[in-house]
Order: C-alpha cells, then sequence, then structure tokens
C-alpha cells in the first residue's frame, strides 16, 4: 500500500503593499546587490591578488629548497644554508619535496624560528597527489592531509630526471580573504541599514505631497454629497509640476474643481425645484380648495339635476379631494426638505399605533389587522401629527397594494437608544426592481395606471414617511420577499 506525503507548503515572503514600501524595498535591494557584488568582486580580486603573489615568491624561491633534499642533507638547522643547497630566504611552512619516477623520494618542510622541526608524514593521498602535479613551472593550490592543510605548489624538472616540488601554505591568503569577507559583511551590513533609514526618511519627505493629496481624497470621500449643499476641503498643497507627484496634485485639484462647480450647480437646480414645488404647491391650495367648494356646492343645488351633471360633479369633488391632499404632501416635501424644524414634544407611540390601526381597521375591514405593543407605554421626542402620517401612511401601503385577507402585523419594540416600529404583512412582496427606490418620489410598485386614478396613490407616500423619519433623526428600511414584507422604522428616544 503506498502513501502519499501531502507537499509541504511554501511560506510567502510579505510583499510591500504601499508605495512607501516599495520603493524602501526596491532602494534596500539595489543597494544589497551592489554591496554583494563589490564584496565578491573584492574578495575576489585579493583573492587572486595574494595567490599571484605566492606564485611570485615560489620562482623566486625557485627549486633551491627541494635542491637541498636530493642529497639527504637537509636538516632544520640548516635554514642559513650549506654546500649542497640554499635554503636562505625560504619563508616558515616551506614545502619542499623531491620525486623520483612519480615516486617521493624526500619531504621536508621549513619550520619555523622557535620550532627545531617538522615532522613530515606523507599519506598515500598525499604522494598520489604529488605524483600527478604538472611540471610546469606554474604555481597550483592543492590540499595536502590535514596536518599540512593547502599549499601553493609548483614543480620543476631536476638534473637528474627528477622532479623538484616548492610550495607555500595558502593560510595567510585564506586569512587574510576571510577578514576581508568580515570587514565587508560589518561594513555593507551598517551601510545598508543607514541606507535604509535615510531611505526611508527621504522617500517619506519626497511622498509628503502625495499623502496630502490622499488625506485630502479621503476627506472628499466621507463628505455626503448625495444631497444639499457641499463644501469641499481644502485643495491638496501645489507641488512641483514637473515632478510626477506635482502632476497627480494638480490633476486631483482640478477634479475637485469640476466637482465643486458640478455640485454647486446641482444644488442651485435643486433648491430653484424646492422652490417651485412650494411655491406651486401653495398657489395650488386655493384654486383646488375653490374647485372642490364648486363641486360641493352645485350638488347641493335643490332642484333636479340630470344624472350625467351629478356624476361628473361628483367626479369633480373627488379628483379634487385627491389634489388637495397631492399638494399638501408636496408641500410637506418641500418644508422637509428645507430643513424647516419639526415639533418636538413627548408622543406616546403606543397610543399613536392603537389609533392608526383601528383607522386602518375602518378603511380595510377586508384585511386582518393585529398589533404587538409592550407592555409599558413607549414614548419618543417628536411631533405627534408627522409620525402619527408615518404610521398611517404605512398601513395604507400595506392595504393598497396587498389581497383581500392579508394579515397585517404592526410591532412596537424598544431598543437601549430607540424605539423600532414594524409593519409586516403577507403579502406578494414588493418586486425586486423597485426596493432600491421605494422611498424616492413619484415610485409605484404597478407601473400601470388604470382608468380610474383615484385607484392608485401618486407614489408620495413612501418619501414622506423616510422625511419626516429622516427629519426625527431616524432610519427606515425594508425587507421584501413573496410572502413576507416588513417596513422597519428606528427613532431615537
Amino acid at each position: 500500500m503506498s502513501r502519499f506525503r501531502p507537499r509541504a507548503r511554501l511560506t510567502r515572503v510579505p510583499r510591500p503593499r504601499t508605495l512607501r514600501a516599495r520603493l524602501i524595498a526596491g532602494l534596500v535591494v539595489l543597494l544589497a546587490i551592489s554591496c554583494a557584488a563589490v564584496g565578491v568582486a573584492a574578495v575576489v580580486e585579493l583573492n587572486g591578488f595574494l595567490t599571484s603573489r605566492l606564485d611570485q615568491q615560489l620562482q623566486q624561491a625557485g627549486p633551491a629548497f627541494p635542491q637541498s633534499l636530493e642529497h639527504g642533507t637537509y636538516k632544520p638547522s640548516d635554514r642559513d644554508g650549506d654546500e649542497h643547497g640554499d635554503t636562505r630566504r625560504q619563508a616558515a611552512g616551506t614545502f619542499g619535496a623531491r620525486l623520483l619516477n612519480g615516486k617521493v623520494t624526500s619531504v621536508a618542510v621549513v619550520p619555523a624560528s622557535d620550532r627545531q622541526g617538522l615532522d613530515v608524514t606523507l599519506t598515500a593521498a598525499d604522494r598520489a597527489t604529488l605524483a600527478r602535479l604538472p611540471v610546469d613551472g606554474r604555481g597550483h593550490t592543492v590540499c595536502l592531509s590535514h596536518h599540512l592543510h593547502d599549499y601553493r605548489l609548483m614543480a620543476w624538472r631536476g638534473k637528474d630526471g627528477d622532479v623538484l616540488v616548492t610550495g607555500l601554505p595558502t593560510e595567510p591568503v585564506r586569512a587574510a580573504v576571510k577578514r576581508l569577507e568580515l570587514v565587508a559583511v560589518v561594513v555593507f551590513g551598517l551601510a545598508l541599514t543607514a541606507a535604509g533609514v535615510a531611505g526611508a526618511l527621504w522617500v517619506r519627505w519626497s511622498l509628503r505631497p502625495l499623502s496630502r493629496v490622499a488625506a485630502t481624497a479621503t476627506r472628499v470621500s466621507e463628505l455626503p454629497l448625495a444631497s444639499g449643499e457641499v463644501a469641499l476641503p481644502p485643495r491638496a498643497p501645489a507641488s512641483d509640476p514637473r515632478s510626477e507627484v506635482g502632476q497627480v496634485a494638480a490633476a486631483f485639484n482640478r477634479m475637485l474643481r469640476h466637482v465643486e462647480d458640478a455640485l454647486t450647480k446641482r444644488h442651485a437646480s435643486e433648491e430653484r425645484l424646492r422652490r417651485f414645488a412650494a411655491d406651486a404647491s401653495h398657489e395650488l391650495r386655493t384654486p383646488v380648495a375653490s374647485v372642490r367648494g364648486h363641486a360641493e356646492l352645485a350638488l347641493l343645488h335643490p332642484g333636479p339635476v340630470p344624472p350625467e351633471v351629478t356624476r361628473a360633479l361628483e367626479r369633480i369633488k373627488g379628483e379634487s379631494s385627491r389634489m388637495g391632499e397631492m399638494v399638501d404632501d408636496l408641500l410637506l416635501l418641500a418644508r422637509l426638505d428645507a430643513g424647516r424644524p419639526l415639533e418636538r414634544q413627548p408622543v406616546d407611540l403606543t397610543h399613536l399605533v392603537l389609533d392608526a390601526v383601528t383607522d386602518a381597521r375602518a378603511a380595510g375591514p377586508d384585511h386582518r389587522w393585529s398589533m404587538d405593543l409592550p407592555e409599558d407605554p413607549v414614548t419618543v421626542p417628536g411631533d405627534a401629527h408627522r409620525l402619527h402620517q408615518v404610521l398611517a401612511n404605512l398601513l395604507a401601503n400595506a392595504r393598497l397594494h396587498t389581497p383581500v385577507g392579508t394579515k397585517v402585523t404592526v410591532t412596537l419594540e424598544t431598543a437601549p437608544d430607540s424605539a423600532v416600529l414594524s409593519v409586516h404583512d403577507d403579502g406578494p412582496g414588493v418586486p425586486e426592481e423597485v426596493q432600491p427606490g421605494v422611498f424616492e418620489r413619484f415610485t409605484r410598485a404597478d407601473h400601470r395606471r388604470r382608468a380610474d386614478a383615484s385607484g392608485g396613490g401618486a407614489g408620495l407616500g413612501l418619501s414622506i414617511v423616510a422625511a419626516v423619519v429622516e427629519a426625527h433623526g431616524g432610519s427606515v428600511g425594508l425587507e421584501s420577499r413573496p410572502g413576507s414584507t416588513t417596513f422597519r422604522v428606528s427613532l431615537p428616544s
């Protein structure tokens, strides 16, 4: 049975996300690569230079030391030379060997001045290495046994057909290279640290204008731009237009000017529309009331009136009444848009719900009406007349847009800092495409108008609900699906 081991997940190195972090990281990485390249080049160059110096020393020394071994007369005390071989000026640790027919016949190492001698014992591997050494008068680095370490060896052809090998230890070269490596690591590490700190300060100072642009953009994004007069924050500070940051700041400031001009024009247009709606509503109230009064007066005429005229007068009376209600709604919305304050008196929501449901039950006896109220009265500060209008509009909306037999439940709950009023029905629900704009003006769930316009509203009821609740500092929301629709109003307590 074979077993498969799951692959180990590779830990990804986190990448810098901000532009500042990327610039600093890029600067440090480039400097690290440059330092590494300089360090490697310096180490390689120093190693080559010192090795060439060893080769020069070997060339100068020549085969004098191994020649003294040819006659077997070399002793550690012969460093000053004798008639059989010149060992003067030989550095401590100098290696000498004589090979005949590929075999080592004699070997020695010049001892240090404070030592009597150095016993040299070659292993079979050392002898094989010496036997393979090219006889070309050029230096070769060879690794001998552990008590001899590494040597730079050079071989010459002797007069007797033998091979004379001279070598110098490479330990001083290695020590110098290691010291350079250590110094390079320390110096470059300090340089990288200093460059990272200085680079971070420099990048931060260079990107200050961009940070100011970002701060200005953040403040703009937090402004309520949907409606009303909007005061944009001060422009981003100007920078050098020849730099990328300066170009971004200039483009951002131009965009803010365009946005401010557009918002100013929109606000002026909205103000004109509000004034028009308020003035038109105010001016229409009198003629509508006059038409309605004349229609009622004509209906009270004692003389005989043809049925067609009576029906026409009744239609005039009904339509004038509906138009009067529409004018009142438009005038109320205009006043709320203008920010006129509402009354702030304690309102008993429990009593308000009882009255509104009683009125709704009388207007829609074919619906099933129920209430879920707390035992203690719930009181909020506000305008009692307008809050009653909110609940009446919600109940009328549930009655007009649901079939006969629909159950409508009004629930009143309390929260720590608010009172929540909910109107729920089990009707067909609000279409999904209508829900996003259900609280906008002149929005209707059914866009088809019947010949009898009195059967549907003008689409202002829910917009009045939203405006009145917002004027009280509350919020209103909708949750709807087939078989369940809930309008939830939250009012601060």
